[in-house]
């Protein structure tokens, strides 16, 4: 009996640019199916900004018709008002596939990395790197992208860990 393809988006928050990745699994295989990024207009204000990333993430929800959504956890770094604003956009991130039903993951980036690139301190070019070696259909036009698949893969792997350690128990 063949499995049921499970969709799965990641996403990588960001205020200019929020990335997006779809893939599927099936049982351990991975398989691409779109990426790319949302952006919003820096000439504008942080609500109208905010709007354009809740706009251009309900397009690829409603696109791609993913049935689980996996989002990177914010990192707090020296600037307050960087941080603040990240993690404005994140909230929309965790919001937006929220609000369609879909159960929504967060991983750490560090655990991102570890999943991806088998070291918690993978720069973006290994990220990219291993991206195109786990998905090499993948057509990746950003790092922000990259890593949204990377966020997808992570669900993936762990999801599936969950799934057999319920079978197993």
């Amino acid at each position: 009996m063949a499995q049921q393809a499970i969709r799965i988006l990641g996403i990588d928050p960001g205020l200019r640019r929020t990335g997006w990745g779809v893939i599927e699994t099936r049982g351990s295989v991975l398989s691409f199916v779109a990426a790319g990024s949302v952006t919003s207009d820096a000439s504008r204000s942080l609500a109208e900004r905010l709007v354009e990333l809740h706009t251009g993430l309900c397009a690829v929800l409603d696109g791609q018709s993913p049935h689980e959504a996996a989002v990177e956890q914010t990192f707090v770094n020296r600037d307050a008002t960087a941080t603040l604003k990240l993690g404005q956009a994140r909230g929309i991130a965790l919001l937006v596939p929220a609000a369609r039903g879909l159960s929504v993951a967060e991983y750490a980036p560090n655990l991102v990395k570890k999943t991806v690139v088998g070291s918690g301190h993978g720069d973006k070019k290994q990220i990219r790197m291993m991206v195109s070696v786990l998905l090499p259909r993948a057509s990746v036009d950003s790092d922000d992208a990259a890593d949204a698949l990377a966020i997808a893969i992570t669900h993936a792997h762990h999801r599936m860990s969950r799934v057999l350690a319920v079978a197993a128990g």
